[in-house]
C-alpha cells in the first residue's frame, strides 16, 4: 500500500492542479468534479482530486507488490509538448517504457509488428556499435544512421518493453485517445489526469486536475514516480533505464 506519498491539497493549489478549461469546454460527465468557476474558468474539487489520486497511486503500489519480479507493468504516455521531458525523466528514473512522441498507431492492438520494429531498431543500432555496417559506402551509411534516428525517436522509450503491459497512465486524454482505446480493447487498465473538457468514462483510475501545466504535472508525477519507487524498494527491485 502507498505509505507517506503526502498528497496536498494545498500543495496542489499552488501548482495549479484545481485549474479545469474555459466553461463552454466543459464536458457534462466532469461536473462531478468542479466546485466552482473563476475568471470563466471551472476548477477542480481538490478534495476529490486528492481522493482520486490515493486510489489511483493505491492501484499503482498493489500492481507492482503482486507481481513476481515487482517490476511495474506500466506505460507513461504523455505526447504534449510542454509535458515530454518532465514524462521521459520520471519513467527513466522509475525503469518504466514511455511514449513522449506521436502514439504509434497499433502499439497496443498490433503489439507483435510494432515489436519486430522494434526488435529490427535494436539490432540495427547494435551493428553500427559492432563496426559491422563499416562494409557499406559512406552515402548507405549515413541512411542508416538517418533510419536508427528515427527508429529511435518513435520506439527509445519501449524498447525493452517485451509484452503488453497491466497498465498505462495517459497524461493528457484528449492527446492521447487513441492510446485509450488501444487499451482498452486490450484489457489494459488505463489511469489518467482527467481535464474537464473529456470524458472520463474510459479511463479506470481517473485524475480529475489541470493536464496541461508543467507545474501541476509535474506534481502529479512526482507522487506517481514515488509510488512506484516506494513498491520497488519494498520489492526490494534495483533501479533500471527503461
Amino acid at each position: 500500500m502507498v505509505k507517506n506519498i503526502g498528497i496536498d491539497v494545498e500543495e496542489m493549489e499552488k501548482a495549479g492542479v484545481n485549474f479545469g478549461h474555459k466553461v463552454s469546454k466543459l464536458h457534462p460527465k466532469m461536473k462531478q468534479y468542479v466546485s466552482g468557476i473563476k475568471n470563466n474558468v471551472h476548477m477542480f474539487d481538490l478534495e476529490k482530486t486528492s481522493k482520486e489520486l490515493e486510489k489511483d497511486l493505491a492501484f499503482i503500489s498493489k500492481s507492482i507488490s503482486e507481481r513476481p519480479e515487482g517490476y511495474p507493468t506500466i506505460v507513461f504516455v504523455g505526447t504534449k509538448i510542454q509535458l515530454k521531458a518532465i514524462i521521459q525523466t520520471a519513467a527513466s528514473e522509475c525503469g518504466v517504457p514511455y511514449v513522449t512522441e506521436r502514439w504509434l498507431g497499433g502499439t497496443f492492438t498490433n503489439f507483435e509488428t510494432i515489436q519486430k520494429r522494434v526488435n529490427y531498431f535494436k539490432d540495427l543500432e547494435k551493428k553500427r556499435e559492432t563496426g559491422e555496417l563499416e562494409k557499406y559506402t559512406k552515402k548507405e551509411r549515413l541512411d542508416f544512421d538517418k533510419e536508427i534516428s528515427s527508429l529511435k525517436t518513435k520506439f527509445e522509450g519501449v524498447r525493452n518493453m517485451s509484452k503488453l503491459p497491466d497498465a498505462v497512465f495517459i497524461f493528457g486524454l484528449d492527446k492521447d485517445i487513441t492510446c485509450a482505446r488501444e487499451a482498452k480493447r486490450k484489457g489494459i487498465k488505463i489511469v489518467s489526469i482527467v481535464d474537464t473538457n473529456v470524458n472520463p468514462d474510459i479511463v479506470d483510475y481517473p485524475i480529475p486536475a489541470n493536464d496541461d501545466a508543467i507545474s501541476a504535472v509535474r506534481y502529479i508525477i512526482e507522487k506517481v514516480s514515488d509510488t512506484i519507487k516506494q513498491a520497488q524498494k519494498t520489492k526490494g527491485v534495483p533501479q533500471v533505464k527503461a
